[in-house]
């Protein structure tokens, strides 16, 4: 449509309000219990900035303040759409979606994860992504295992 027949300023004034969607994964959008809560409370609140944005007056910021919280919302309704909900594992023998694991690097570090969905994941809030790297190589493993994961020996010491 052409901006002659809008309200906006200018072309360039329509075009900040179209924002790219948000890139889904290729990957099976496993989630855990807290996971799915936390999309439906993100889907939630975008709902509620999209609704916030409506009551603006003047047209061209209405458009700009509704872009991001219209843009989330398209993005998370695909991922509840698509959720697969995993149930946390019953057994600590081996590592499994949603299991805590430490393990110990060959550096002497020490470090503990939770394996979640993409989501969810969070490094600096102790979670990863069960595709990333080290989720990967982990998966199945028990106990004393020990992994490469890039270049560097990892040994699980623990499994809850």
């Amino acid at each position: 449509m052409s901006v002659a027949f809008t309200k906006e300023e200018s072309s360039e004034t329509a075009s900040e309000t179209l924002l790219p969607d948000r890139p889904i994964s290729p990957h099976p959008n496993l989630v855990t219990e807290a996971g799915l809560k936390a999309l439906e409370q993100q889907l939630q609140q975008a709902r509620e900035a999209y609704e916030a944005a409506a009551a603006i007056e003047d047209i061209n910021e209405k458009r700009r303040q509704q872009a991001g919280p219209l843009r989330d919302t398209r993005y998370l309704v695909a991922r509840l759409r698509t959720a697969e909900l995993i149930p946390a594992p019953t057994s600590t023998d081996i590592v499994a979606f949603g299991s805590t694991i430490t393990f110990s690097r060959d550096d002497g570090r020490v470090q503990t994860y939770r394996i979640v969905g993409e989501d969810e994941a969070d490094p600096k809030a102790g979670s990863i992504s069960f595709v990333s790297s080290v989720a990967v190589r982990l998966m199945g493993k028990s106990v004393g295992d020990v992994v490469e994961v890039s270049g560097q020996e990892i040994e699980i010491t623990a499994i809850r």
